[in-house]
């Protein structure tokens, strides 16, 4: 049966020994030793299930959110210079606001 990293994290440290013992790898030798937060990557690996699953919520054009980001920090640089301040607050939130959607996007 396939699983998912979700699934067997959900399950109790006794599930987890079933499904070990069913299991010929080297990573669950000494499954009835092991706690469940050795378990668990141990099952991972030997079933092949990805640790993390990744949540991709839309696909975003990254290369165009950097290209931004690169020309708002000249602009920054330029506020730096002349001592706005005002301005440089507005350009680093907005920098900052472009980061976390790659960041997000990355999940």
């Amino acid at each position: 049966m396939a699983y998912t990293y979700e699934e067997l994290k959900e399950k109790t440290l006794a599930e987890l020994r079933d499904i070990a013992k069913d299991l010929h790898h080297d990573a669950v030798q000494g499954y009835s030793q092991m706690n469940k937060d050795h378990l668990l990557p141990a099952l991972c690996r030997a079933l092949g299930v990805p640790m993390h699953a990744r949540h991709i919520v839309g696909q975003i054009d990254k290369n165009a959110i950097k290209a931004r980001m690169k020309k708002l920090k000249s602009e920054r640089a330029a506020a730096l210079e002349s001592g706005d301040h005002e301005k440089l607050k507005t350009i680093r939130r907005h920098i900052h606001t472009l980061n976390h959607q790659i960041r997000v996007h990355l999940r």
